[in-house]
Order: C-alpha cells, then structure tokens, then sequence
C-alpha cells in the first residue's frame, strides 16, 4: 500500500511540473522596462515626452514673448535630428532649477541667442540631458557607450520678428561634465568671447572652451582650450601681439609627496596650418 502511494505521489508531481513548463512557453514573461530606457531606445517616445514637457513649460509660463528659451527648445525639437536638446547648467545649488544654457545678445539692433546644444550619436541609445551635466557627469567620458555618446554644440540662433534660423554650429570637443557658460572680453584686445566652463572630475578641476568672436559675431568663432587641475595647467596669454589668443602651458614635476610646477611653454596660433604651435619645438602643435 505504501508503494502505492509513493507512486501515485510521483506521478502527480511529473504531471504538474508538466504543466507548469508548458504554460512557461504559452505565456512567456514580458521584459519590463522604465519610461526612462523606453524614451532612450524609442525616438519617437522620447519625442512625445519633449512635447508633453514644452506644453507643461508653455502652460506654467502664462505667455511666450517671441524667441524666447521655450521657442528654442521648440526650434531644436523641431529642426533638429532625435536625441537633440538644447541642454541646462548645473545646477549651482542642490534644490534649485537648473537654467537653460543660453545668452541673449544684441547687436545692430538684431537679436541673437547663443546656446548649447547636445545630439546623441547616431547608432546608439539617445542620450539624455540629466547624464551629460554636472561634476558627476564628466566622468562619462571613461564609456559614454552606455548612456550614449553626447556631442555638444555652441550654436548662435538669430531672431527675426518670431523666426528662429541657425547662423553657425561650433563643436564643442566633449561629452559630458557641463557647468556653465558665459560672455568674457580678452583684456589685451577686448575681443569678445563665450566662455563653457566644463568639469573635469578624474582631474579634480575644470576644462574652459573660450570661443573668440575674432571676426565679428556672425562669423564662425576660433576655439582656444584651457584648463587647470592638481597636475595641469594651461592659461591665455598674449606672446606675439596678434588678434588670436595664445597660451602657456605649465609642465608640473611630482615628487610623490608633493607636486609643483617646474616650467611653463608658450604656444602661439599658427594661421597658415590653422594650429597651435609650440614656441621651442615647432613640431608639436595642438589643435585649440
């Protein structure tokens, strides 16, 4: 008798487990995913939902004056290819809203706007704007892969009546880590430029990208880089007496318990190559 059941014990687990395999196959598990991977994978997602935020901004800000930061968003979200935003600072605070990354400029009674825009690369996952601002942030660069590959753009918009257009796009050699951005005059001839100011954490310091308005505003701007960090450092200077910036590049000496600078090397752009070069070996040039 006790065989007996044993055996009828046996066959109800074989039965069940049977079952169970079998509706395994009928009703497989459907992957969950968050709003956020389906807006990154999705272009046409990630698009309603920058639809659905510039109606929340057009509806709390009561009423637009024409090419405002809302207009923008819109020309960018219109114009541009998917995965293109116009970006924000840091915040400068933990609790504040951030500001869009833009300055209004006037200039012979016309309006202009210069702004930073960030477009994903194309092939990968969209990028999105929380992953490509701030300290935290800079460090993306180490495999951007995963979060997609952010290119960043100083762009300058013209405004005309309520019209939007695009008068030049400059790259912006980053891809994450923004902090801030604004309008500087180089002391030795006043020219203007912008200044975005970058993170640099792996560093612990910062990267400047000073574009020059050296042939005046509408004409695609000269890029000079600088930075400074526990190690590095390289500041704008005046060696040659021409209209374009040139700078000094500090080489530090790490004695392992202390480190210090050792000497400093002027680079002077080179107009005909279109590069910097340095001013005691001439075949080590640099691009900005």
């Amino acid at each position: 008798m006790r065989k007996f059941f044993t055996f009828i014990f046996l066959i109800a687990i074989i039965v069940a487990a049977i079952i169970w395999i079998k509706s395994c196959y009928e009703n497989p598990v459907q992957p969950t995913t968050t709003p956020d991977e389906e807006a990154a994978t999705s272009t046409r997602k990630d698009e309603d939902i920058q639809r659905y935020n510039l109606d929340v901004k057009k509806s709390q800000s009561g009423s637009q004056s024409p090419c405002d930061t809302i207009a923008v968003m819109e020309y960018v979200l219109n114009n541009y290819p998917a995965g293109t935003y116009l970006v924000s600072f840091d915040k400068t605070l933990t609790y504040n809203i951030p500001k869009a990354a833009v300055i209004y400029y006037n200039e012979g009674g016309k309006q202009y706007i210069f702004g930073i825009v960030a477009r994903s690369k194309p092939g990968e996952r969209l990028i999105e704007p929380k992953n490509i601002v701030g300290y935290d942030q800079s460090f993306i660069d180490l495999d951007s892969t995963k979060l997609g590959t952010a290119f960043f753009y100083l762009t300058l918009f013209q405004c005309e009546g309520s019209h939007l257009s695009v008068v030049w796009e400059a790259p912006i050699p980053s891809h994450g880590g923004l902090n801030r951005m604004y309008l500087d005059k180089w002391n030795y001839r006043g020219t203007p430029y912008i200044k975005i100011d970058f993170h640099y954490a792996r560093g612990i310091g910062h990267i400047d990208y000073n574009y020059f308005l050296i042939n005046g505003l509408t004409v695609p701007p000269h890029l000079l880089m600088t930075y400074e960090g526990i190690n590095f450092k390289r500041t704008m200077a005046n060696v040659n007496n021409d209209k374009y910036p040139d700078y000094y590049e500090f080489v530090y000496y790490d004695t392992g318990k202390r480190v210090f600078v050792a000497d400093s090397v002027a680079f002077v752009w080179d107009q005909k190559d279109s590069v910097y070069v340095n001013t005691r070996n001439k075949n080590q040039t640099r691009p900005y």
